[in-house]
């Protein structure tokens, strides 16, 4: 069913009162060497090395078999890293020509982009479909190109590559700049002008991160085209439908820039959208449209990174967010003084210097643009003084998300609904670092596969609610075992006798209560809500939660449940759980040597071991997981976790 939603107009708001356009001016071509000599000289080592090391790596083959295989079995990795590699290795290669401008990479950047320019379709076969949620085509759809993420990232490759080294391309053949040019006209600038494709936004469905991300690398394609390519009304109508675009995105977002899709998808939905206003700023230079990144609302989308962060690169994370998220760039940095946040702008240059070399100069990526940048901003992030500005507590009542921090402790908690971009079941659940170290995890999401984006994607475990820490039921009328309970997820999924969460608007927490402290010392910051209607059952009639992080002693978590059926409350780590039971009654579960969980009105019932075999999910978790199942033996239930 579609959503309502109340529609924005504040990018459009700032775009209707411009009146002219100026030419692309955030990075200056390879013939400006004032830009390119005086970058650091061993930022100028590094990338020509760089660029030395991709040109030893062979380019790969992309047969039509290897983009059939998504349609088989759904594997989208080894496509997707045939296809990625190009990407990457042509990236280090303009960069390291930037840097070096002795033509020495020139014949292997064209080899680069000739391949690319000769693949039969740029979109993923993941998203082989012109229709959203529809069933993907198999084969590339040669005659009508779909404009997915990754095909508007190659366009916008392409088209920025052409961009900074045409005037070598032109000493060589003009024929270089028309041949991609030609792509892009017909790869993406016609699919564009011609075809509503679903992430442009009609203010009917939700949008997410590919709306920003799509439309930025758009944007790129558009305005690197020569003096010429498009009449100033053609360029002035792809701005027009941007800034309409970005506000059916912003659409999504409440006022307190909370982004549903999590800290890792920041860079892909903040950080998009800041590069969309960024190059539609310097379109309309002069025209008063940069103010908009004054907007509460922007401000507020970009600063989300900061609440969010643990320690490092660590990052309190939902859905199909991971706990561990690369280093901050020259985009964060850029952002922040745009929008004079100087913590965002400190917190992504000290995060900057933390990166190993290879993350400074962004090996890893396959966006052009933000090469150039990062490089252009290189030596002011590296001199960058830090904020002594902190991180207090935040409630986003948009999502209904809690993070609040001590010295020692950061906890968040959600409440919200399961209808969340890249949702998982979670309603309710809630995470705890202490000193910087997971105590109670969110275990994010494994690789992307066929079902991820499916109708079976809550017969994922990653996805599902008995893996978060919130509680699952078991109907009394059932022969459901425990010790078996999330061995078999997808099963469990259709077990009418297990009743998780489910997925949708109406499946969410209801008298929800947030009370911010303060004193990051001796207060207290709470969530409150009752979870039961995130299951739907007759058998759970009230299940009402309070996380309550009591400032420098820990949090507690109490749960008052009504209903028919054994509640058994799960609890995740990640150091290994051992439990105690006093001669008291009291039981403790010390959580390896990091921390405990005293409990009162539940008895633990099963401790189960995960190994963490995925490749994705191994970026956060380098050894196994636990999952700690509680029974309530009343209708409340206590922990006290320190």
């Amino acid at each position: 069913m579609a959503k309502e939603i109340s529609h924005r107009h504040l990018v459009y708001d700032y775009f209707k009162e411009t009146r002219s356009l100026c030419a692309f001016s955030l990075c200056p071509d390879i013939s400006d060497r004032k830009e390119y000599e005086g970058l650091p000289a061993h930022l100028k080592d590094m990338l020509i090395e760089d660029g030395k090391r991709a040109n030893k790596e062979p380019w790969s083959v992309i047969l039509l078999s290897d983009y059939l295989e998504f349609s088989k079995n759904g594997n989208r990795v080894r496509f997707e890293e045939l296809y990625f590699s190009r990407r990457r290795k042509l990236c280090s290669l303009v960069m390291a020509e930037l840097a070096e401008n002795k033509g020495n990479f020139c014949e292997d950047i064209l080899d680069g982009i000739y391949l690319i320019l000769s693949e039969s379709s740029w979109c993923l076969p993941a998203h082989n479909s012109h229709i959203r949620d529809e069933k993907q085509q198999e084969m590339p759809d040669v005659l009508h190109p779909i404009i997915d993420l990754f095909a508007a990232e190659t366009g916008a490759l392409l088209a920025f590559a052409e961009y900074l080294l045409r005037p070598a391309f032109r000493e060589k053949s003009s024929d270089i700049s028309e041949v991609i040019e030609s792509a892009l006209k017909e790869r993406i600038f016609t699919p564009y002008e011609t075809e509503h494709f679903w992430w442009m936004g009609d203010g009917k469905q939700p949008m997410c991160n590919w709306t920003p991300w799509i439309i930025q690398n758009v944007l790129i394609c558009a305005l690197t085209r020569p003096e010429g390519y498009f009449q100033e009304k053609e360029l002035t109508g792809y701005l027009e439908r941007s800034a309409i675009s970005l506000d059916f995105f912003l659409d999504e977002y409440g006022d307190d820039g909370c982004c549903n899709e999590g800290a890792q998808y920041y860079s892909h939905a903040g950080l998009c959208l800041f590069g969309a206003l960024y190059l539609m700023s310097d379109a309309l230079k002069g025209t008063g449209f940069e103010e908009v990144f004054k907007e509460p609302l922007i401000k507020n989308i970009a600063s989300y990174i900061v609440r969010m962060n643990v320690t490092d690169n660590i990052y309190i994370n939902f859905a199909d967010c991971a706990a561990i998220c690369p280093r901050r760039t020259s985009r964060e940095f850029l952002f922040g003084k745009l929008c004079g946040d100087e913590v965002l702008s400190s917190f992504a240059a000290a995060d900057f210097r933390k990166a190993d070399d290879g993350d400074r100069i962004l090996t890893g990526e396959i966006n052009l643009f933000y090469h150039v940048l990062q490089a252009l901003s290189y030596e002011e992030m590296m001199d960058y003084p830090e904020s002594e500005m902190l991180c207090g507590d935040s409630f986003f009542e948009s999502t209904g998300l809690m993070v609040s921090r001590d010295e020692t402790y950061i906890c968040a908690a959600k409440a919200g609904d399961n209808a969340d971009s890249h949702n998982h079941n979670d309603v309710g659940s809630f995470t705890i670092y202490k000193k910087g170290k997971p105590l109670i995890i969110d275990l994010g999401v494994g690789t992307y596969t066929r079902e991820t984006f499916s109708d079976r994607r809550y017969e994922i475990w990653t996805m599902q609610s008995q893996f978060h820490n919130v509680p699952t039921f078991i109907k009394n009328d059932t022969e459901v075992k425990i010790a078996s309970l999330g061995f078999d997820a997808a099963g469990d999924y259709y077990n009418d006798g297990i009743i998780l969460q489910k997925n949708g608007k109406e499946f969410g927490a209801k008298g929800v209560l947030a009370a911010l402290e303060g004193d990051s010392k001796t207060g207290a910051s709470s969530l409150s809500m009752d979870i039961a209607e995130a299951y739907k059952s007759d058998e759970v009639r009230r299940y009402f939660r309070t996380i309550t992080h009591k400032k420098g002693s820990g949090v507690e978590v109490l749960d008052e449940y009504e209903g028919s059926a054994t509640a058994l409350l799960t609890l995740m780590t990640y150091e290994r759980p051992e439990v105690n039971v006093a001669a008291s009654g009291e039981t403790c579960i010390r959580i390896g040597d990091l921390g405990e969980a005293v409990l009162t009105g539940g008895e633990v019932v099963e401790i189960q071991t995960y190994p963490i075999t995925d490749e994705r999910l191994k970026i956060s978790w380098k050894h196994e997981v636990y999952r700690v199942l509680i029974r309530l033996t009343g209708s409340r239930i206590k922990l006290q976790i320190s």
